[in-house]
């Protein structure tokens, strides 16, 4: 049951997807999904990689960029930061692209800031993946409050998607059925990777998280004996491997809306969208070096 209870786990996840839009109330998730993965050296993390990746978030904020993003570290696994930017198409993200190489001085800073960062790093890697709303419940629709992100990961056996859908709807079904909390957003990997889903749940606290593994019963009550046997089964056909891992929303690193941080300011104040205002306003501020 080990690969079971990862993927039950992560089924009971919730809507990345949710998370980038600029509204606060959200229509649901964005089409296009991008992710840039950064694996930190030891001992480069915490407030020491915050200072540089607010290099971005300044660069960003000054130029007025329409374009949001937010970013996550891990709370488990090896020290690493995931950067979420959602866009409606393929087409939207191209044209968000050529804008940027466009302004020149956004692009001439934000190249400078990657070589800062990179010598942080151990290693980079990009992610694009697609919304799969036939893989999805409950869709959330705000993000308020949300502090964590609860991520699974899986890899499809190569020839065997379709068993995969079918376990993906034994899941919605069951837990239909057995009335649990449970809701999330499904995409599957366009680039970056192969057969791979992602199932996200954003997270108000840890206690939530609590709540998931408590229901886990009633999910399998719901489906009874037979039913966890054919669950089984179809993982052991479909599923090559499933990983969860914890992240916590690091507003030091992100490039929030408006709307979330009227809607959150005492979370988001650590951003230095949000901090650059006060910084201006006080009078020494102008004694202090540049960030």
């Amino acid at each position: 049951m080990k690969i079971a209870r990862a993927v039950v786990s992560g089924l009971f996840l919730a809507a990345l997807g949710t998370l980038f839009t600029t509204a606060q109330e959200m229509p649901g998730p964005p089409k296009v999904l991008q992710v840039t993965r950064e694996f930190i050296k030891p001992g480069k993390a915490g407030a020491i990689h915050d200072k540089s990746e607010s290099n971005f978030v300044t660069a960003m904020a000054k130029a007025k960029w329409p374009t949001h993003y937010f970013a996550v570290n891990s709370l488990s696994g090896k020290e690493r930061a995931l950067y979420l930017t959602g866009y409606d198409s393929f087409a939207a993200w191209e044209k968000d692209n050529q804008a940027v190489m466009k302004d020149k001085a956004l692009s001439d800073e934000l190249d400078r800031a990657s070589v800062t960062d990179g010598e942080l790093l151990d290693s980079l890697d990009q992610f694009v993946f697609t919304y799969d709303p036939d893989l999805s419940l409950n869709p959330t629709t705000s993000f308020t409050g949300v502090r964590y992100l609860d991520i699974t990961s899986v890899q499809v056996k190569v020839g065997h998607d379709h068993e995969f859908h079918e376990l993906s709807q034994m899941f919605i079904d069951g837990n239909k059925k057995a009335g649990t909390s449970s809701h999330w957003d499904a995409f599957e990997v366009a680039y970056g990777a192969g057969g791979e889903y992602i199932f996200v749940s954003p997270e108000k606290s840890m206690a939530e998280i609590d709540t998931a593994f408590a229901e886990d019963k009633q999910f399998r009550d719901a489906l009874g004996e037979d039913g966890m046997k054919k669950l089984e089964e179809l993982e052991r056909d479909c599923v090559e491997s499933a990983e969860s891992q914890l992240f916590s929303i690091n507003p030091a690193q992100s490039y929030p809306p408006e709307e979330w941080i009227k809607a959150d300011p005492d979370f988001w104040k650590a951003s230095p969208e949000v901090a650059k205002p006060a910084a201006k306003a006080a009078a020494p501020a102008a004694k202090k070096p540049a960030q």
